[in-house]
């Protein structure tokens, strides 16, 4: 099945609704679905009441921050651990206490758990040989699944010690789709890896899901990974999925104020229901025009991204604009990120490189956005 045959179709949501996980549409075709699936210790729940569906051929990654419960949550996946509450169903079949070893699941550690007196082959070959397959389709397995990974075949003989962290990181991925599991849970894999190889396998790792088809379900911390590889992602917060949906429904459509902030830098003024359609700002002294509000919206958030946030010269309009010193200035590869106060406040605005805002450091300078460039977003 080829990755994205899963996908649902994007629907159009309003960023403030009322339901406790802010979903995209329904998933096709599941292969792993949760219900209410909680794990406590003590009277501690680290993952509370959980549902989900995963699409069969998806890359869903899920992200937090430390102590969000998504480590949890996948050592239950993959067996590791008891759910306290709830199911697991894989294919409609529970596997609450199905052990790890008998489901056709495989995990991907953080630390690799590769074997170090062992070869690059007879580490892709481990759970063949403890299947029993004979030598000689042990080494036809592994040595396709090397060139499936761009491990060259003379590494077959060689010492995994020996490998780059990058080659260690195939052979791990290679020893896994050995066991032609179902599901691949990976966790954290990448956090130990320096900038450049990291961008590399993130490419890689979207590659060799495209061509395999196979399920990924990822763990991370990282919004950038996340964003770069995923089909869909969800976010845990206190042991709960606040949101779920494609990398772009998230990024433009953040279900409250933390997963607004958790998934990127973020200009937030805190607002309350103005007249004629508008919010106003105490701290601002200030009425903004602001997408449609729903239903019941008192108080909330509205939320502007720093590359919708422009620089306004003399003669330009915005439905919405503010008055501050420029303060700092950032270059971030092809753009630059620029601080602007206004009072106590700091704003953000970023622009490419090559479109630079040509002023000094303490210059006043006037921002501005328009409303259908702003979000609104409950706490």
């Amino acid at each position: 099945m080829a990755a994205d045959a899963w996908a649902p179709e994007r629907v159009s949501h309003s960023p403030i609704q009322n339901d406790p996980v802010f979903m995209s549409a329904p998933v096709r075709n599941s292969i792993l679905e949760l219900k209410a699936l909680t794990k406590q210790f003590g009277s501690f729940k680290a993952v509370s009441g959980i549902d989900l569906e995963v699409g069969e051929g998806e890359f869903f990654t899920i992200v937090g921050p430390s102590g969000s419960g998504k480590t949890t949550l996948l050592r239950m996946l993959a067996g590791m651990e008891v759910p306290s509450s709830g199911d697991i169903l894989l294919k409609g079949k529970r596997i609450n206490d199905l052990p790890a070893n008998q489901r056709p699941t495989c995990m991907v550690f953080q630390s690799l758990a590769l074997f170090p007196h062992r070869t690059v082959g007879q580490n892709i070959e481990f759970p063949l040989k403890i299947r029993g397959e004979p030598a000689a389709k042990r080494r036809e397995r592994a040595l396709q699944l090397m060139r499936q990974l761009r491990l060259p075949e003379n590494y077959y003989d060689k010492a995994v010690t020996q490998c780059s962290g990058g080659e260690r990181q195939r052979v791990a991925l290679a020893r896994a789709l050995a066991y032609d599991p179902q599901i691949l849970f990976f966790d954290e894999p990448l956090s130990a890896i320096d900038y450049k190889l990291r961008k590399a396998l993130e490419k890689e790792l979207k590659d060799i899901h495209r061509e395999t088809g196979k399920t990924f379900m990822y763990i991370t911390h990282s919004l950038e990974e996340a964003m770069v590889m995923s089909d869909r992602i969800g976010v845990m917060r206190e042991g709960r999925l606040v949101q779920v949906g494609t990398p772009d429904e998230i990024y433009s459509e953040p279900s409250d104020k933390f997963v607004s902030e958790f998934m990127g830098e973020v200009n937030v003024i805190d607002v309350r229901r103005g007249e004629s359609g508008r919010v106003t700002s105490e701290k601002f002294n200030a009425n903004f025009t602001a997408p449609p509000l729903p239903g019941g919206f008192e108080t909330g958030h509205l939320v502007v991204r720093p590359e919708y946030m422009r620089f306004l010269n003399d003669g330009e309009s915005a439905e919405n604009r503010l008055t501050g010193r420029l303060y700092n200035e950032y270059a971030l590869g092809s753009r630059i990120q620029y601080q602007v106060r206004v009072g106590e406040h700091v704003f953000i605005v970023e622009r490419l490189r090559q479109k630079a805002f040509e002023a000094h450091l303490d210059d006043e300078v006037t921002i501005g956005w328009d409303a259908s460039d702003s979000i609104l977003v409950r706490d």
